[in-house]
């Protein structure tokens, strides 16, 4: 069921607002300002209807709030207020306010607008992931790589911690194609990021589909050591799916990994340290395949085999 907060210093007009879109929708009431930018910064809404007159914060205040804050931004806001003339309502436009509606409001009214926000904001959250996310695998794709590691690199720097970059690639997948065809090699690549995605579940991991048969990670807080350890498991679990290969050249579909750890300076760039894990990944191919070649903190190789 789809939530609606209810910012209102009125309990009776909130509670006719909740008799109203109860019925369809989980409602949640806050009575001042403070406790609406509360409600809205640490629960997940679809809507928000908010009242232009209260008392200290008045609903324009709370709005602009509500659109400097990057959890809150994106959700559609419905001013309510018996304001009825243009520059109150050009004013609430401006602010980000997706409708207005005037007291007093007729039922069918509130229902169809509420109705028509939540849909017009559930296809743009659909039509965001699908941008964000690989088709194939379900993974985050490369644009959603390129958009996260700004993000998460200027933290790790902030806060001075290991952050860890990996790239994968499926061995000899070219050959895999020919002897198996396309449609076989598209759910060899599903499979192993199935595999692969359920070792990075912390909210700190990344992981997605770079392209082709080549995926990106980055893990942050683990030293070099911890990091090279966790690759090994994932390289060993896409060994362990036994999915079979082209018998000339491996028993089973494996991976190749090569990454690096670095702590990151105001001064470093991800993309630089990108390159050193794809240099990496391009020695465990030349050592043999189906391994971590691994840098540490300080540019030393490490290797699995």
């Amino acid at each position: 069921m789809e939530k609606i907060l209810i910012v209102d210093d009125s309990p009776l007009q909130a509670a006719h607002l909740k008799d109203i879109l109860g019925d369809e929708y989980d409602i949640t009431v806050a009575q001042t300002p403070e406790d609406g930018l509360y409600q809205a910064s640490t629960d997940t809404f679809s809507l928000i209807l908010l009242d232009v007159v209260m008392p200290g914060m008045d609903g324009f205040t709370l709005l602009k709030k509500l659109q400097e804050e990057i959890i809150t931004q994106s959700v559609p806001v419905i001013l309510i207020t018996s304001l009825s003339d243009v520059e109150s309502e050009q004013k609430g436009l401006i602010l980000g306010a997706v409708d207005y509606i005037v007291k007093p409001f007729h039922e069918l009214i509130v229902k169809a607008r509420v109705n028509t926000h939540i849909k017009l904001y559930n296809y743009r959250k659909q039509i965001e992931y699908q941008s964000k996310t690989d088709q194939l695998t379900g993974v985050a794709n490369r644009r959603q790589h390129d958009l996260c590691s700004v993000t998460r690199w200027k933290e790790a720097t902030r806060l001075k911690v290991p952050f860890s970059v990996c790239m994968f690639d499926i061995d000899r997948f070219k050959l895999y194609n020919d002897t198996f065809g396309h449609p076989a090699g598209d759910k060899v690549i599903a499979a192993v990021a199935k595999e692969v995605s359920s070792y990075f579940k912390r909210s700190t991991d990344f992981f997605a589909r770079y392209g082709g048969e080549e995926f990106v990670a980055f893990l942050m807080g683990d030293d070099s050591e911890k990091a090279f350890e966790h690759l090994k498991k994932i390289r060993q679990a896409v060994e362990n799916l036994h999915i079979p290969h082209n018998p000339s050249v491996s028993e089973w579909v494996t991976i190749s990994i090569g990454g690096v750890t670095i702590i990151p300076k105001e001064d470093s760039s991800y993309d630089f340290y990108l390159k050193i894990a794809d240099a990496m990944l391009y020695d465990a191919k030349k050592f043999g395949r189906n391994q971590v070649v691994w840098a540490d903190e300080n540019i030393k190789q490490m290797r699995e085999k």
